[in-house]
């Protein structure tokens, strides 16, 4: 196990349920992001039930809406300040459906990283998010889907890749059970693989 200092301070985005989230708590207590912690977990919806996951945990929780900031540019300087409270080495987009604008994403090159529900460049980009990348892979005919771990640029899923896993799709697959399939056989399994992947390059960088 890394000791603390070694270890990247991890924020989590996230604007639903939080499974990915509840994934990556889940492996941070059995040990399998030594080279990370999760420090600050951010909402852009006050009724997010990933806030519940993050106080259950003991993770402290934010909730920042562009309402209540007033406009876009107001929102992603908030969330600038609650990156620079908590001195966070790493953001984790986990269900965030805030698309975020090269104003934000320059300030933190390969410090961003999201999960997507399907193999880019498959069913991705502006408006793929949700049961919609599962449906589009089933009017598509494909036989297999998955999902992909990635850098974020200012390009909707345009980032470099980091870990991709496939799924077999059947014929008896709606969107609903595809989308429980994906999360169960790959976003589980990766996310948190790569957090870990991208939390020791950080803390690499940091002691050289």
């Amino acid at each position: 196990m890394a000791r603390k200092r070694d270890r990247a301070r991890i924020a989590v985005f996230v604007s639903g349920g939080g499974t990915n989230l509840q994934a990556l708590i889940d492996a941070q207590k059995t040990g399998q992001i030594p080279n990370g912690r999760i420090v600050l977990v951010v909402s852009n919806k006050k009724d997010a039930y990933a806030l519940t996951r993050a106080k259950e945990a003991g993770i402290p929780a934010l909730t920042i809406t562009k309402k209540q900031c007033g406009s876009a540019e107001a929102f992603e300087e908030a969330l600038k300040e609650a990156v620079k409270e908590y001195m966070v080495d790493l953001i984790v987009l986990a269900g965030f459906l805030a698309i975020l604008s090269e104003n934000f994403t320059k300030d933190y090159p390969e410090r961003i990283i999201n999960i997507h529900p399907s193999l880019i460049p498959s069913f991705c980009g502006e408006g793929y998010y949700g049961l919609r990348v599962h449906e589009e892979a089933l009017a598509r005919g494909v036989k297999v889907t998955g999902a992909t771990v990635h850098y974020v640029n200012e390009i909707p899923d345009g980032g470099e890749i980091i870990i991709q896993k496939a799924v077999n799709i059947n014929n008896k697959d709606t969107a609903e059970s595809l989308q429980r399939k994906v999360m169960e056989q790959a976003e589980w399994k990766i996310l948190p693989e790569a957090v870990q992947k991208v939390a020791k390059i950080i803390t690499k960088s940091r002691q050289g």
